[in-house]
């Protein structure tokens, strides 16, 4: 399939700000499934509120647009009912891990094949320029005027902690990089996170004084580096970008029809 087939235009021109990276982040996810050679309807994407699950809107799979941090919650289930289907979470800083941090949790601890994908634009752009759980001390938000103090999650760690058995990160800038995070991402058997360092010029780089979509996008080249590069270990600051753990474990829908199985008497 061409990479229009996956597009819902009668929805275009999109509601994004101008400069926004969730528009990248869409590219590089059709080019994924279209390298994958699925078809539409292999996919599911499930969604809560916030820019980044308009994404579900634009593309024509099979779509839920559910409600702010249940994503997850509401793609548990689809996937335990269906669980042939490919099934894709986008989700904001502030969607997955504010309101819906208990849900991302306990989806990496069970291990359910689903792709989390994170865009971390540090701010909750929907509704006003609020600081997320993600912007971290020092920035400038609409409900930080004297700088936020609250520390920062670092995703990558706490998918680890928490049992995700593959977690990855990526920027908008590299785009290219995306796309094989995500096919990685995509066909691997349990629970998958990637965290996509995205820019927000509207709020957070009007706010932070980090210039428009161009400057923000340089940044994120010039503050990321190579998993394990000789950068890394000479600038601790630095932010590592790749493939972080990748295993195999036990998958929970596997593993719940197996339960299932035993208890109607089988083997």
């Amino acid at each position: 399939m061409a990479v229009k087939d996956y597009i819902r235009e009668r929805f275009f021109p999109h509601m994004w700000c101008p400069g926004c990276g969730h528009g990248i982040v869409l590219n590089s996810l059709i080019r994924a499934i279209e390298k994958l050679g699925l078809s539409k309807n292999e996919i599911a994407m499930v969604s809560g509120i916030g820019c980044s699950s308009r994404i579900t809107g634009y593309l024509d799979f099979h779509t839920l647009h559910t409600l702010h941090g249940r994503a997850l919650a509401f793609a548990t289930g689809l996937k335990l009912g269906l669980p042939k289907l490919n099934v894709i979470v986008p989700m904001g800083d502030g969607d997955a891990l504010a309101i819906g941090g208990n849900h991302f949790i306990h989806a990496a601890r069970r291990n359910i094949a689903l792709t989390a994908i994170v865009m971390n634009n540090r701010i909750y752009g929907m509704t006003g320029g609020q600081f997320s759980p993600l912007s971290g001390c020092g920035t400038l938000a609409t409900t930080a005027p004297y700088t936020n103090i609250d520390q920062a999650f670092d995703v990558v760690e706490l998918a680890k902690a928490a049992g995700a058995t593959f977690v990855a990160r990526t920027t908008t800038y590299h785009a290219q990089q995306m796309t094989g995070i995500l096919c990685d991402a995509i066909v691997h058997k349990g629970f998958s996170v990637v965290e996509v360092l995205t820019q927000c010029p509207t709020y957070f780089g009007r706010k932070n004084k980090e210039g428009g979509a161009v400057e923000m996008m340089k940044r994120m080249k010039d503050i990321t580096t190579p998993v394990g590069s000789k950068a890394a270990q000479k600038d601790p600051n630095l932010i590592q970008r790749g493939v972080f753990i990748q295993k195999e474990q036990p998958e929970y829908c596997s593993e719940y029809d197996k339960l299932i199985r035993q208890a109607r008497g089988g083997n």
